[in-house]
């Protein structure tokens, strides 16, 4: 038999079940759940014919029997704050961790939580309400209070970016300290030597990284160095517009900029062209960015490549595996840019 025989009548025409892909594959019915769930025991072309078929016929889980016989919702919850950086950034890492899901059993959820909401709100709801197997964490603190309750529970999680626990538990994350370094090294060989950051929130953990990279280096180079204390790379574009148009009053000798943020490098570059001023002539900026666009917007904007997709991908697999095998150690990634990594 062949998929198309449900076409054709000779099968059941109602949602396709582990017995569908049974009568079509010719194994038994425990075989083709054990290779749909990667079963060590079964062979690879035997994993390949089932999942095929599968795809095929559009079969998926009944996810309330799944629960029933197992506990299990096979979802994965990614937590996201409102405020991110949906353009470049965030919408990467949504798009790379659902990819990293495919051909598994689960399937992911995206849960935002809002600026005037405790951060904690959505972690207790999912827990609470088992809606999912395990959580994605990003935007993490030194002292995560979310991190503290979940590894208190030993529920299931992966975070993009680390913590003071980072030794215990999966994450992935971008060397923001060497980020900084290398930013006021590129300003700095380019004449720069009055160089503000446009940071992130100063209580997360990447902000500290970037700032104390920045902070050392300029140091050692000899060149001054500020953080921007009216804005952070969180607010509104126009919100950062006006903040940098009132610091380049302030500043009049400011001729280097590092932003965290996409988003935020462009509203700094409009507010450096309000006030009659020319990035790459009067000012050179440098960012990170997860795809390469900002050269399309200003052409001597600098840039960082961030490996967003291999984060999400890393990601949804490291938390795949706290959840089906918690006795293993956890998988954790640093991805550290050099220079080849500035354009």
């Amino acid at each position: 038999m062949s998929s198309s025989d449900i076409k054709k009548g000779k099968i059941g025409t109602g949602r396709p079940t582990l017995k569908t892909i049974a009568k079509l594959s010719g194994l038994a019915v425990p075989t083709v759940s054990r290779a749909l769930h990667d079963a060590p025991d079964i062979g690879s072309s035997t994993k390949e014919k089932v999942r095929r078929i599968a795809q095929e016929i559009g079969y998926r889980p009944d996810r309330a029997g799944v629960r029933l016989r197992t506990g299990k919702t096979n979802v994965l919850a990614l937590i996201l704050s409102t405020e991110h950086d949906m353009m470049n950034h965030t919408a990467r890492l949504i798009a790379s961790i659902a990819a990293g899901t495919r051909d598994t059993p689960y399937n992911m959820i995206v849960t935002p939580f809002f600026p005037d909401q405790d951060p904690m709100d959505p972690v207790r709801h999912i827990i609470e309400t088992g809606s999912a197997d395990g959580i994605i964490l990003n935007q993490t603190l030194p002292l995560d209070p979310r991190i503290e309750y979940l590894m208190k529970i030993g529920f299931p999680f992966a975070t993009h970016g680390r913590t003071d626990w980072s030794d215990q538990h999966p994450f992935y994350d971008f060397d923001n300290k060497v980020f900084g370094k290398l930013s006021i090294q590129k300003l700095a060989w380019r004449g720069r030597s009055h160089i503000a950051m446009l940071a992130p929130r100063p209580d997360q953990y990447y902000a500290i990284g970037m700032i104390e990279g920045a902070t050392a280096e300029a140091a050692r180079l000899g060149v001054e160095f500020t953080v921007l204390d009216n804005a952070t790379t969180d607010d509104s574009p126009q919100e950062v517009t006006q903040a940098m148009e009132q610091r380049l009053d302030d500043l009049p000798k400011l001729d280097g900029l590092i932003s965290g943020a996409t988003n935020a490098a462009m509203a700094l570059v409009t507010a450096v062209e309000n006030k009659g001023r020319h990035i790459g002539q009067d000012i050179d900026l440098i960012t990170k960015e997860a795809l390469p666009f900002l050269h399309r917007f200003r052409r001597d904007i600098l840039a960082v490549s961030e490996d967003v997709t291999k984060a999400g991908a890393f990601l949804s697999t490291a938390l795949m595996q706290a959840i089906d095998h918690p006795d293993k150690p956890p998988m954790q990634f640093l991805e550290v840019p050099t220079e080849k990594d500035v354009y």
